[in-house]
């Protein structure tokens, strides 16, 4: 006999035997009712579980418990004395309505959970009436989608990786897509993998794009469904963070062609379709760095792209005559892009007798065939003037 019966006085014993004898007051609570009535319930992680139990008025001394699992493993969730932190009473007091509400759901909540009954015994709580179950599903949203680029920006015309992940989801069900300017992109199969608990799933999926120069402006986005879910969840990545069009790069000379000497010559550079727009321009003379020019901050196309104007004046000195002028343009620190135009300076005209250049001369005797036999005719008469006269003074 516990130390608690010993204790106890003998009136008090003799009734607690006889109340809990076989057969004795059992008429007593034949209309005691416990009833559970839900089916299984599905709840979202982190959202707030309700189980409803409620009793009848009459019923043997001893409390109302909640119990998760049955058997030697379950565990017990509610009781009077004393329950988790996150389980509450909906009706505090109440001596019919056992109903609770476990907050801030976790997956390891998922299981059967029971409302029991008990009555004191002898020899402590003895179960006397307990509800069917109530089989808990826990679901568990996808986390916030993440969407990864390249490290480094690509040129058009090459294929380039994206992908999206997400996490903690419940159940392992999971549909990806992914969408070009809102157009599906077919994309490797995406890998599910279940987390150490493997309570919840995590995944990621990958998308080849090979960029193009118009794709400044376009969106891949990255659209998760799951069952607990009420919309699709969407990530958009711009591909204009990935990619890298190089700049064209020409130069002309104003005015076109040979100018005199010690008129001006303006070199103009044109850095076009290039993105993104940070650019770095220099002038080279004959292969050495100038101090000289200006240049245009970019201006952006409706395309999306960017294009400048740089230019510098030179003065057409003899000592200039065919120098070159080279405009060097570094963009996202890949190799230099020049291109070069030729300073023409026209050769200084030689003045023969009479005033006339024999530039002049030689222009018009090239541009007068007539003036050519003239001189051929004239030529051939001295000639047979000067043979008849040696003939005939010869002895």
């Amino acid at each position: 006999m516990t130390r608690a019966l010993q204790a106890m006085p003998l009136t008090s014993l003799v009734l607690l035997l006889l109340q809990n004898a076989p057969g004795v007051g059992a008429q007593k609570y034949l209309d005691f009712k416990l009833q559970q009535p839900q089916g299984p319930v599905v709840v979202i992680k982190g959202e707030i579980l309700t189980l409803n139990c409620t009793v009848s008025a009459l019923g043997p001394p001893g409390p109302v418990k909640w119990l998760k699992g049955w058997g030697s493993s379950n565990q017990t969730i509610y009781d009077l004395k004393g329950s988790s932190p996150r389980v509450m009473r909906a009706i505090n007091g109440s001596g019919i309505d056992f109903t609770i509400h476990i907050r801030d759901v976790r997956l390891e909540d998922a299981g059967t959970y029971y409302c029991v009954k008990f009555r004191k015994g002898i020899f402590g709580d003895e179960l006397f009436k307990s509800g069917g179950g109530t089989e808990v599903l826990v679901h568990a949203r996808p986390s916030k989608l993440a969407v990864s680029g390249p490290s480094h920006r690509a040129a058009p015309g090459q294929s380039v990786s994206f992908t999206c992940s997400a996490g903690g989801f419940f159940p392992r069900d999971i549909q990806v897509q992914w969408l070009k300017n809102n157009v599906p992109v077919q994309a490797v199969l995406s890998h599910i993998t279940s987390e150490q608990s493997h309570s919840s799933y995590n995944m990621s999926s990958t998308v080849q794009v090979t960029l193009t120069k118009d794709d400044v402006r376009s969106q891949l986005t990255c659209q998760v469904q799951h069952s607990t879910l009420a919309a699709p969840l969407r990530r958009t990545y711009a591909l204009g963070q990935a990619l890298r069009v190089p700049p064209s790069v020409s130069v002309v000379a104003a005015p076109p062609g040979a100018v005199e000497v010690n008129k001006t010559v303006t070199f103009s550079c044109r850095v076009q379709g290039f993105y993104p727009g940070a650019v770095n321009v220099t002038w080279l003379e004959n292969g050495m760095g100038m101090n000289a020019g200006s240049t245009t901050q970019p201006a952006e196309t409706p395309q999306g792209l960017f294009e400048l104007n740089s230019t510098v004046t030179v003065q057409a000195v003899e000592e200039k005559r065919g120098s070159s002028f080279t405009c060097r343009v570094v963009h996202e620190d890949q190799e230099p892009i020049s291109s070069t135009g030729i300073l023409r300076v026209a050769v200084a005209a030689q003045w023969g007798p009479g005033g006339s250049s024999t530039e002049d001369s030689g222009a018009i005797l090239l541009s007068s065939p007539g003036l050519w036999l003239g001189l051929l005719l004239d030529k051939a008469l001295l000639a047979l003037v000067l043979f008849f006269l040696f003939k005939r003074f010869l002895p």
